[in-house]
């Protein structure tokens, strides 16, 4: 625990604390006005930490992470919008709650479940990555193709949408990945005899396309979007420390979900939550009020989708995995910053690590602070005129991809893969798979090459290797899940 400690102190210092204080509420923010989220403004900011201190940059990010997923309640409460997807089930009890006269009540029980949720989730982070980041020391090459394979399919299975589009999205991820320089022979592929591929596309171009850019063109189509916006009254927003009690269960069961569904790469928040709502419906003495304004669905909800940002953090800090999409954009910041993800970042960087666990816990007790502070105030940001604020992102956008390395080739790819991926969701091809399918493609394909080259080009170790087995089973059973839980179709449907 002496690692934690050294985490928090560093947080005390007054720049770090500021970067943090920062990040968190530029998250909420951003959280709160539907249409933006977490994935666009940690995309957006990455360029501007070139110069940065990288602890102070990626403690920055992580508050801008927890602070988004805490904001999207505020939307979905006074709006029935929710700013961001994992708020999707705080909508059906946070909506009629608000409308029933106490708006204030509904974001004091998200704001609340959120930090309880966040906290639980922070102590299976302190507790599981030293372990983790231990037992994946004894990976070969054919364990980290395995995972990070079972990683792309288990995010492509468990998408919104079919199996076959979350399978696309991922293969054109990995072939995003391809052109450039392959390092096996140190030639170049399929650049087509454009030289600026030569390096591929740089990762952070593409993010900034694909998350920044594509939402920018999406949100200027209906930029007219309004929703009926509810005020928030002088009602006390806290509810007392007797109902907390009350909802002890609800909190602990709904926190441990969000936490445990987390850790599977790739499954979201918006799964824990809508996994936690069910959970808790189905133990509840009140099912029939679920959807109404119920205390419990609220409760569920926010504590799991905040729970699943410490779960998620787990696999990228002990196995360099991300858990989520924005994990592999924290990956992609870890590259940036030089900074070898896996489990010897314990080992190389164990004060950096420790710094960012220290940060995900200091995160959800600023986000409380803040947001049970000054609710009625921060409700007023979802009143943004988005038409001011897309084209400062749409110049940031393009500023920062053209400061990565001077190039206008790398504008050109931000603006490329910003229509790529509007007619992805147009597709309903979901990103997810996309990003981690492109994050992933490097260490796939070394892994590939190094472990055919010690099983003489066998590729029997994917299953006679007891690890890399087990992943290889739990890949072809995520396969395998969308066909067997496939509904009937009753005659009468049909």
């Amino acid at each position: 625990m002496s690692g934690l400690a050294e985490g928090f102190l560093f947080l005390a210092q007054p720049w770090p604390f500021f970067w943090l204080l920062l990040g968190v509420a530029s998250g909420i923010f951003v959280g709160a006005v539907p249409g933006l989220g977490g994935g666009m403004l940690i995309s957006l900011v990455m360029p501007l930490t070139f110069n940065m201190d990288h602890t102070s940059a990626l403690v920055m990010m992580v508050g801008m992470y927890v602070g988004s997923v805490s904001g999207g309640l505020i939307s979905a409460i006074l709006l029935r919008m929710p700013g961001t997807p994992s708020s999707v089930m705080t909508t059906l009890d946070g909506y009629p709650m608000a409308v029933n006269g106490q708006p204030g009540r509904a974001l004091g029980l998200g704001i609340g479940s959120s930090l309880i949720g966040g906290l639980i989730a922070g102590i299976f982070l302190v507790f599981l990555s030293p372990p983790l980041a231990r037992w994946a020391l004894a990976f070969g090459p054919w364990e980290y193709f395995t995972m990070a394979l079972m990683a792309l399919v288990m995010i492509a299975s468990i998408s919104q949408g079919s199996m076959l589009k979350g399978l696309l999205g991922g293969v054109l991820g990995v072939a995003m990945a391809l052109p450039g320089l392959n390092e096996s022979d140190g030639q170049t592929r399929l650049t087509f005899g454009f030289h600026a591929l030569d390096d591929g596309f740089n990762l952070l171009p593409v993010l900034l396309g694909v998350f920044v850019m594509s939402q920018v063109i999406q949100d200027s189509i209906d930029i007219e979007r309004r929703g009926s916006r509810i005020r928030v009254g002088r009602e006390p927003i806290m509810p007392p420390a007797r109902e907390w009690r009350r909802h002890s269960v609800n909190l602990a069961r709904s926190s441990v979900v969000g936490t445990w569904i987390g850790i599977l790469p790739g499954v979201g928040a918006s799964v824990s939550s809508m996994v936690s709502y069910g959970l808790a419906r189905t133990f509840s003495k009140q099912p029939q009020k679920f959807g109404t304004g119920h205390d419990e669905g609220i409760v569920a909800s926010e504590a799991a989708n905040n729970a699943n940002v410490g779960g998620a953090l787990i696999p990228l800090i002990a196995m360099g995995i991300p858990g989520s999409p924005i994990d592999a954009i924290l990956l992609g910041a870890l590259v940036m910053h030089n900074i070898q993800p896996g489990p010897l970042l314990f080992t190389s960087n164990a004060s950096f690590v420790w710094a960012l666990i220290a940060a995900y816990l200091a995160a959800n007790v600023l986000m409380f602070v803040m947001m049970a502070a000054s609710a009625r105030r921060i409700a007023t940001v979802i009143d943004f005129n988005r038409a001011y604020l897309l084209p400062v992102i749409f110049v940031f956008c393009l500023v920062g991809a053209f400061a990565l390395s001077n190039r206008l080739f790398d504008v050109w790819i931000v603006i490329g893969f910003g229509i790529l991926g509007f007619v992805l969701q147009l597709a309903k091809i979901p990103l997810g798979p996309f990003v981690i399918g492109l994050v992933l493609a490097n260490l796939l394909e070394a892994q590939l090459r190094s472990g055919l080259q010690l099983s003489d080009g066998s590729y029997w170790p994917m299953l006679t290797r007891p690890i890399a087995g087990s992943f290889t089973v739990l890949s072809l059973i995520c396969l395998a899940y969308p066909f067997i839980k496939r509904p009937r179709v009753s005659p009468i449907e049909s």
